[in-house]
């Protein structure tokens, strides 16, 4: 979510800052899969390893009969839930079709389900995301959205990061005439720990192009997403 925080306070004249932009995501982030194929990494042995040992510092019997297979069990789980290191979104999104019939308008597809993993607490976070883009001449298929943000989601992220991620890549290879993202989430590391606010939502929307610099296209976007039909 794009936002600037002001002071409550006049400033002079000589106080006043030049507007900002938001910072450019680096292309690195979402044009190729987070993990090289080349890149060390702990051994299966090492990472079941490290799990026993957590379980020892919470208190467990590592030796008891439930917890035997515990530590394979929760790195087969790791490497279904954070797939997305070793997914390129790039490659999601580079086949396009051209039979449009001259379509012009932005395209919506709203209610995504994802979860994901908060990176300050490793804890789930889960909600829906909805993307709209406006297409020139061609369109990806509508899975492809979805499929995108899987592999931006199965990382430890941050709603915002996430939100930015799939707003960048979607703009910078489809090349569309604008871009709106909106996520609405509600994550476990503030409904089950910390304040325990259950039911807490969390919204961020990133806006580029034709989404940015038209209020209209945005407010038209939000109802879509809004509707009644709900």
């Amino acid at each position: 979510m794009d936002a600037t925080i002001k002071s409550i306070r006049p400033s002079k004249p000589s106080d006043r800052q030049p507007e900002s932009r938001p910072a450019e995501l680096d292309p690195a982030e979402f044009l190729a899969a987070a993990v090289r194929a080349d890149q060390p990494r702990p051994a299966r042995a090492e990472a079941e390893a490290a799990v026993k040992t957590l379980l020892a510092y919470i208190g467990e019997n590592t030796g008891r009969e439930g917890l035997l297979d515990t530590p394979r069990r929760v790195v087969e789980a790791f490497d279904e839930l954070y797939q997305g290191y070793h997914q390129c979104p790039a490659e999601v999104l580079d086949r396009t079709f051209g039979e449009t019939a001259g379509y012009d308008d932005f395209v919506l597809v709203r209610d995504i389900e994802f979860t994901s993993q908060c990176e300050h607490h490793m804890m789930p976070f889960y909600g829906k995301a909805h993307i709209a883009y406006t297409p020139v001449e061609r369109v990806v298929g509508l899975s492809k959205l979805a499929r995108l943000t899987d592999i931006f989601a199965r990382r430890l992220q941050t709603q915002e990061h996430l939100t930015a991620q799939i707003a960048a890549a979607i703009d910078e290879i489809l090349k569309p005439r604008g871009v709106a993202v909106l996520i609405e989430a509600e994550h476990t590391c503030m409904s089950v720990r910390g304040v325990a606010k259950h039911g807490a939502s969390t919204f961020t929307s990133r806006y580029t192009g034709m989404f940015r610099d038209n209020p209209a296209e945005q407010a038209r976007f939000l109802s879509m997403v809004r509707g009644l039909t709900r």
